[in-house]
C-alpha cells in the first residue's frame, strides 16, 4: 500500500529522491474505525498522519455519541483524502488537541523519528512544517500547479529583453541622427550631452522638422527630454511593465544607479514576456475618443484580472498594474468630462482601497474633488453628478455611505478639506475616524495636484506630535476580533469577514503608523517597507505583516471571482466573505499562520499606542 502514495503533493514533493525512498520505506498503513482516537490530546502522537481514504475532525473536547460519531463543542477543522495532519503534535512531543475519525479511515503513517531525519536534511521542507508563513508562502509560489508561470512572471529586466542603445554625441545633427537610426533599425537615440543623456524619438524628430520648421542641421541634443524614466536592471520586468502603463511610453532607459547606462526596454519586448492582454486594454484607454469608447475598454479589466490570477501573478503585480489600468481609465473620464479651463482649477481624488492602490475587483467608489478657493463654476454639480453615474456604468459601484463627487459634502475647497480633516482627527466618533481613515488614504489622479499637496500638508502639520490622537486613531484597528480560538485555530466553521478579520486590522495599523511618521506613500506594501527602513518595525515583522496581506488579498479574491462567474448579474454581494469550506487543507493552514500574525501585531499596536484592553 506505502508504493501508492502519492509525492507529488506539497510538502513531500520537496524531498529528493534518496528522501522519498527513506520515507517510502518506512511508511506504514493505519486503519480507524468511525469515532476512534487517532491522536488524543496530552499525548505523544506515532507521527504524521497523511490520509488516504476517510475524514478526520480535530477537536478540543470530544465526545462519542452511541453511534460513535464524533460531538464536539468546537471541531476546528476536518482532513479529508491527501490532507495530512498531526505534524505541530509530532514535532513538540505532546498533542494539545483530539483527532478523530469521523468515518472509516486509512492513513499513511510517517513515524516521527523519520520525520526529524527528513526536515534536518531538507530546509525547505522542514520550513514547510515548521509553519513560517513566509517560507511556506515562496514555497507555495514555487512548487505550486502555476510554478513555471510564477517563474516565468517574475523575470528581471537583465533576463535579456535589454536592447543597446544608440547613442549620438552632442553636436550631431538632425538628418545624420535619422540617417542611424533608420540604418540601426532604432526608433529612439539617446543624446549625449556632457554627463546627461537625452531621449530622441522617430516622433521627436518629425514634429521638430514638420511641425516646428527646424533645420535638418539642427542638433539632435536640442530637441532631446533629459528628464528619463528609468528602472535598475535588477528589478522585475514586470515593474517595467507597470511603469511604462503609469507612465504612457513605449520605452525605458535602464540605468545603473544615477550614471551608468545600461540599455534600454522596448514595449514590444516586455509584452511578447505575457500573456494577458493588459497592453490591449491600455491602448484602447489611450484612443478612447468618447465615453463610450472609454467604457469598452473598462470592462475589460475583469477579464485581465482573470488572466493575470490564473497564469499566476503575484497579487502585489496585480494589483499595481491594476492601479496604473484603473488611474487612467478615471483620469480620461475626467479628461472627457471636465472642461479644459476648469481642469487647473480641480483636482480629483481617489481615496480608500482605490488610494491605496489595493483595489482589485471593483468596489465601492471612494473619490472626492478639491477646487481652487473662489472657482466659479456653474456647471460643478451637474457635472459630478454626471462623473460618478458614468463610473457606475463602466463597473464601479457607488459608495453606500455616499463617498462620492456627486456628493457636496466631498467637493471642498482647500480651506474647507483641510478644517474637515482636522475636524474628523478631533472627535471620537466612529463615522469621523472611519471618513478620516478613508480620506488620509487619498491620492490625486487627475487637474491640479498642487492643491492636493497643499491640504495634506496642512492637514499632516495640524497632527504632529498629538499622541492622543494616535492613540485615538490606532484603536479601530483593534475593533474586530481576529477569528482565532484560544489554541490559535481557526474559530469559524462556516464564513468569516476576511476584511475585519485580518485586512483591516493591518491596512488600519500601518495607516496609522506611517501618519505619525509622516510617511506620503499610501500603499500599505509600501508603508510597511518605508516604516521598517526607519526603524520603527523589525523586518521579519514587515515581512510577515506583508505576507499576511497577500495571502488575505488573494484568497478573497479567489473566492470573490468564483461568486461573481456564479451570479446572474456578474455581482458579488458579500466580497469579503471567505467560505472555510472551500478552502483546502494548505489554504487553511496559511490562513491560520496570517491570521495569528495579525493577533501579534494588534498586541504590537495596543503597545506603542497604550490603548487598554
Amino acid at each position: 500500500m506505502s508504493d501508492s502514495f502519492k509525492m507529488d503533493n506539497l510538502p513531500f514533493s520537496l524531498l529528493d529522491e534518496r528522501e522519498q525512498a527513506l520515507m517510502n520505506n518506512h511508511l506504514d498503513i493505519a486503519y480507524f474505525q468511525k469515532g476512534e482516537t487517532i491522536i488524543e490530546a496530552g499525548k505523544p502522537p506515532e507521527g504524521v498522519f497523511i490520509i488516504f481514504k476517510g475524514r478526520v475532525a480535530e477537536s478540543d473536547v470530544t465526545e462519542i455519541d452511541e453511534k460513535g460519531i464524533p460531538q464536539s463543542s468546537n471541531v476546528f477543522v476536518h482532513y479529508e483524502d491527501e490532507d495530512y495532519f498531526g505534524g505541530w503534535s509530532a514535532l513538540h512531543g505532546t498533542a494539545i488537541h483530539n483527532f478523530i475519525a469521523v468515518e472509516e479511515t486509512i492513513c499513511h503513517l510517517l513515524p516521527t523519528k523519520v520525520l526529524l531525519e527528513l526536515m534536518s536534511s531538507n530546509h525547505l521542507f522542514a520550513d514547510y512544517f515548521q509553519q513560517n508563513l513566509t517560507a511556506k508562502r515562496e514555497i507555495v509560489a514555487q512548487h505550486g500547479q502555476s510554478q513555471d508561470m510564477a517563474e516565468f512572471m517574475l523575470a528581471r529586466i537583465n533576463d535579456g529583453t535589454i536592447r543597446e542603445p544608440l547613442i549620438v554625441p552632442e553636436g550631431t545633427n538632425l538628418h545624420e541622427a535619422t540617417r542611424l537610426m533608420r540604418e540601426m533599425k532604432a526608433d529612439c537615440v539617446l543624446a549625449k550631452k556632457k554627463n546627461r543623456y537625452g531621449m530622441v524619438t522617430g516622433t521627436d524628430l518629425l514634429d521638430a522638422v514638420v511641425l516646428k520648421g527646424m533645420s535638418l542641421d539642427a542638433d539632435v541634443s536640442d530637441i532631446a527630454s533629459y528628464r528619463l524614466i528609468t528602472a535598475e536592471p535588477d528589478d522585475y520586468l514586470f515593474n517595467a511593465l507597470i511603469l511604462m502603463t503609469r507612465q504612457q511610453i513605449e520605452r525605458v532607459v535602464v540605468m545603473r544607479g544615477p550614471e551608468e547606462l545600461v540599455g534600454i526596454v522596448e514595449l514590444t519586448d516586455v509584452l511578447s514576456h505575457f500573456s494577458s492582454h493588459s497592453h490591449v486594454i491600455g491602448l484602447r484607454v489611450e484612443r478612447a475618443q468618447s465615453i463610450e469608447e472609454l467604457r469598452e475598454a473598462a470592462l475589460g479589466l475583469t477579464d485581465l484580472i482573470k488572466a493575470l490570477i490564473s497564469t499566476g501573478v503575484k497579487i502585489r503585480f496585480t494589483m499595481e498594474l491594476l492601479a496604473a489600468m484603473n488611474g487612467r481609465i478615471i483620469s480620461k473620464l475626467f479628461d472627457l468630462i471636465i472642461p479644459n479651463d476648469v481642469r487647473p482649477h480641480v483636482c480629483l481624488i481617489v481615496m480608500g482601497s482605490e488610494g491605496r492602490g489595493e483595489q482589485i475587483m471593483k468596489t465601492d467608489q471612494d473619490n472626492a474633488l478639491l477646487v481652487r478657493d473662489g472657482l466659479e463654476w456653474s456647471k460643478l454639480t451637474e457635472t459630478m453628478r454626471l462623473f460618478s453615474e458614468t463610473l457606475i456604468s463602466f463597473g464601479f459601484p457607488p459608495c453606500p455611505g455616499n463617498i462620492m463627487v456627486s456628493n457636496p459634502e466631498w467637493v471642498n475647497s482647500i480651506d474647507s478639506w483641510t478644517r474637515k480633516l482636522t475636524r474628523w482627527s478631533q472627535n471620537c466618533d466612529g463615522v469621523s475616524v472611519m471618513n478620516l481613515a478613508i480620506a488620509v488614504d487619498g491620492k490625486p489622479i487627475a487637474g491640479n495636484i498642487a492643491l492636493f499637496k497643499v491640504a495634506r500638508n496642512a492637514f499632516l502639520r495640524s497632527i504632529r506630535n498629538n499622541d492622543i490622537f494616535f492613540s485615538h486613531f490606532a484603536k479601530a484597528a483593534l475593533n474586530f476580533d481576529t477569528p482565532l480560538t484560544f489554541f490559535g485555530n481557526l474559530k469559524d466553521k462556516g464564513q468569516l469577514d476576511i476584511k475585519k478579520g485580518g485586512i483591516f486590522p493591518i491596512v488600519h495599523g500601518i495607516r496609522t503608523m506611517a501618519l505619525e511618521e509622516r510617511i506620503l506613500e499610501t500603499n500599505t506594501f509600501k508603508r510597511i517597507e518605508a516604516l521598517v527602513e526607519m526603524g520603527q518595525i523589525p523586518r521579519i515583522v514587515g515581512d510577515n505583516l506583508m505576507e499576511a496581506l497577500s495571502l488575505f488579498i488573494q484568497v478573497r479574491l479567489k473566492q470573490q471571482i468564483q461568486r461573481v462567474e456564479a451570479s446572474e448579474n456578474g455581482l458579488d454581494k458579500t466580497p469579503n466573505a471567505i467560505d472555510l469550506q472551500r478552502l483546502n487543507k494548505l489554504e487553511r493552514d496559511l490562513l491560520r499562520d496570517a491570521l495569528r500574525i495579525v493577533k501579534d501585531f494588534k498586541k504590537f499596536l495596543s503597545t506603542r499606542y497604550h490603548i487598554g484592553s
